[in-house]
């Protein structure tokens, strides 16, 4: 029997769980101890199932993923597709692997094209762009690391058999009554970010766009965005404009509704724009420098107690807030003779 969704389960807990008619959520693992599982979600197509994004490509996740399915009555064969949120291997590696053995189609927000182009090409910059970190000042970040720095595995990154285009109408399930996804871009955890509203239902399946306990990081992308905080303000502006519905994120528990989810991380940013500027005040001028006197996660960690790949995100992140603070006219920035970018009252 499968059970009803709850909001106070542990949400990684490996399982099939009913949070609509014809909606399942399955809690796939991930190879890491942050964030120790990814969700994935099956609606009901067709003589079959679309899921919303497909987990990491590892033998566990593949696994558990078989036996959620089985559960349902189905198989990997019964996949009629996947639409993927964004580009993050946890989100879109399992649906490229699964692919090559199945013929299931695969779907990608057109905004991570440019994304999927630069890891194609012979540059390949990395998951973290060493020309981010020298702007933040950061440049001892990339002294210290040992070996090349990690980049994506082209193989894994394959391109997807459809660009989803901003507002596009996806149709699920029996065609004369079809469930209506619509597609709406969310940029600023990745440049492509889709997030897919069913209005009817009341239902945002919100990938890492809007998350229940914790923030996303903001612009881990191959090709990085002019002003990613930006984008995802805005981005959060967008759906706090749209209709409320239940929250389906990408990590976390379900049960919440997407504009208290929303209202939160637009005060969370609010309250860093001003740590972010109240550093700068107190003399700090490089992201670098502001992220090592930012308190860092829900435990208010320093920044020289994270691991060194967080301690690259955080800079990179405390870039971000700087330069919507520059955008708004609060701070001024100049690259210096090094080509980091300072920043003054």
């Amino acid at each position: 029997m499968i059970e009803d969704d709850a909001p106070d389960r542990d949400w990684t807990e490996p399982g099939v769980y009913r949070c609509a008619p014809g909606v399942h959520r399955i809690p796939l693992p991930l190879p890491q101890d942050g964030l120790r599982a990814v969700n994935v979600y099956a609606i009901a197509d067709e003589s079959g199932w679309t899921l919303v994004d497909a987990g990491w490509a590892i033998a566990e996740a593949r696994e558990l993923l078989g036996k959620a399915l089985a559960r349902l009555d189905a198989g990997f064969a019964d996949i009629r597709r996947f639409l993927v949120t964004h580009i993050h291997r946890d989100h879109y590696t399992q649906a490229v692997a699964l692919r090559r053995e199945f013929g299931m189609k695969v779907a990608l927000g057109r905004g991570e094209q440019p994304g999927l182009e630069a890891i194609h090409s012979p540059a390949n910059a990395g998951l973290v762009r060493d020309d981010v970190l020298h702007r933040a000042g950061a440049a001892e970040l990339v002294a210290r690391r040992t070996g090349p720095p990690p980049r994506h595995s082209r193989d894994e990154w394959e391109f997807p058999d459809e660009w989803i285009e901003d507002g596009a109408e996806i149709l699920v399930g029996d065609p004369d009554a079809p469930r209506r996804l619509r597609a709406v871009q969310t940029p600023g955890h990745t440049q492509g970010h889709v997030v897919f509203a069913d209005e009817a239902g009341e239902l945002l399946f919100a990938g890492d766009h809007v998350l229940p306990t914790i923030t996303p990081s903001i612009g881990l992308q191959p090709v990085r965005a002019a002003s990613p905080l930006a984008d995802f303000l805005a981005s959060l502006e967008l759906v706090r404009s749209r209709p409320d519905a239940l929250l389906l994120p990408a990590h976390g528990a379900t049960g919440m509704r997407v504009h208290q989810r929303v209202d939160e991380l637009l005060a969370h940013h609010a309250k860093r724009l001003d740590a972010t500027l109240a550093a700068v005040r107190s003399g700090c001028s490089t992201a670098y420098e502001v992220a090592a006197v930012l308190p860092w996660t829900r435990r208010e960690r320093r920044l020289a107690d994270l691991d060194a790949f967080n301690t690259m995100l955080a800079t990179t992140e405390t870039l971000a807030h700087l330069d919507v603070l520059a955008e708004r006219g609060l701070l001024t920035v100049a690259d210096d003779d090094h080509g980091v970018a300072r920043y003054t009252v």
